[in-house]
């Protein structure tokens, strides 16, 4: 395994972050974070949505705040101190360190142990990494505006009439032909879309939970460059505003909604300078 080592620098122009709870009576499942050292130069992108098991029933005594919260923070500290050390290596340690932290106490084999999407982007003077593990979306942006989402689409490629019987969701979940979350299976990360692009040309980069996402890929109120336009100029607070309005418009006229009326909504923007 490769040691921690090294570290990169380029400056920052802003980074902003909102998030909303789906609904007053539960807890936010979401967690964000954006590592920026004190010099302004370089830095980290972590977001996590986490699964709400359907019936409670998980194997597990703890919450999945509990489980964001744990798997985010060791991502934030490994990705931080360990520049030199792959995306999905890092994802891997982060998900062997949080089971560990509740092995003793619950049945990490139970196929609703707590779990959560991944979107993790790390960036020096020279490259952006990324690493993206299920539905939620990094949006990559370059100078002259076109914008680039790095997606893994396996959930999108389940059949609805299969994501409305929880039973048969079980099936697919972190297995070949399915799709994969992180939970307690350190191996998943291997599954996860990673890659590298110049860090020349690249104006600013969002990361957004599925609840955020909305905007573009349910309610169609514009495409990924106009979503980046509407975080910039509204900042991330602001596109969570629409999403919510539009989810209201949507409940009252009986349009395309999900099972849930509202989602945990979160976003991050971090855009460039220099």
């Amino acid at each position: 395994m490769k040691e921690c080592g090294g570290a990169g620098t380029l400056d920052v122009m802003r980074s902003d972050v909102a998030s909303l709870p789906g609904s007053p009576e539960r807890p936010n499942e979401d967690w964000v974070a954006t590592a920026l050292p004190a010099s302004g130069r370089g830095g980290t992108v972590i977001l996590l949505d986490g699964v709400t098991p359907p019936s409670g029933d998980d194997g597990c005594v703890h919450t999945v705040p509990w489980f964001t919260a744990r798997l985010g923070g060791a991502l934030t500290e490994l990705s931080a101190s360990c520049p030199d050390m792959p995306l999905s290596e890092i994802l891997s340690r982060a998900i062997r360190r949080t089971a560990d932290a509740h092995r003793d106490t619950c049945d990490l084999s139970h196929v609703r142990t707590p779990q959560a999407t991944v979107v993790l982007a790390r960036w020096d003077d020279s490259s952006v990494e990324y690493l993206v593990l299920s539905d939620s979306v990094l949006l990559l942006e370059a100078s002259d505006g076109t914008v680039r989402a790095v997606l893994d689409d396996r959930l999108d490629r389940v059949p609805d009439e299969i994501l409305r019987s929880h039973a048969a969701t079980d099936r697919l979940r972190n297995q070949e032909g399915g799709f994969f979350t992180a939970a307690a299976d350190p191996a998943v990360a291997a599954r996860a879309v990673t890659g590298t692009t110049p860090r020349a040309g690249l104006r600013s980069l969002a990361a957004l939970t599925d609840g955020a996402s909305r905007w573009v890929d349910l309610f169609g109120a514009g495409d990924w460059t106009k979503c980046v336009g509407v975080l910039r100029e509204e900042g991330t607070l602001g596109l969570l505003h629409r999403v919510r309005a539009l989810e209201t418009a949507d409940a009252l006229t009986g349009g395309p909604r999900r099972w849930k009326r509202h989602d945990d909504a979160t976003a991050a923007l971090v855009e460039f300078g220099g």
